[in-house]
């Protein structure tokens, strides 16, 4: 009985702790967490074409200024209307001198799919984003479910 009450009472120090990493300047914008500096992300809207079964989403240049060196990045948002549950993340292809991702109304094998992520809540509208699995060097994109708005950033 007398475990169940220091464990409780840890617990309890443990889960009730409140954030004090860096926050995010402004509400709304994806920020990369590089030890205790925020980087924002590139927030860029997205063009959007359709072809027959599928729709192809270019961003303009072929790199992102946001960068980090993590493999599993991690990253911060101060959500005010993007809601952080409905972040998608993909990795685009550079061709053209644009970076693009295309995808099909039937899942193919092979084909573009979200990657894995993990949200966690911190504090009020605190929340931190994980990359749930590691991220090869390239170009990537945390979009709101059904929005046009991308968070680019790059993988180096």
């Amino acid at each position: 009985m007398r475990h169940l009450a220091v464990t409780l009472l840890f617990a309890s120090a443990v889960f009730g702790q409140k954030y004090t990493g860096p926050r995010p300047p402004k509400p709304d914008v994806v920020y990369l967490v590089h030890a205790d500096n925020l980087v924002a992300t590139d927030a860029v809207t997205v063009k959007q074409e359709s072809k027959k079964n599928e729709t192809q989403f270019t961003v303009d240049g072929t790199g992102a200024t946001a960068k980090t060196p993590l493999a599993e990045p991690i990253f911060l948002i101060d959500s005010d209307k993007i809601q952080p549950q409905s972040l998608e993340l993909y990795r685009f292809d550079v061709k053209g001198g644009h970076r693009e991702v295309t995808m099909t109304q039937k899942r193919t094998r092979g084909g573009p799919r979200p990657l894995r992520l993990t949200v966690t809540r911190l504090d009020g509208k605190l929340y931190r984003i994980e990359a749930d699995e590691e991220l090869e060097n390239g170009q990537y994109g945390l979009s709101p479910n059904g929005s046009n708005t991308v968070f680019c950033f790059e993988v180096y």
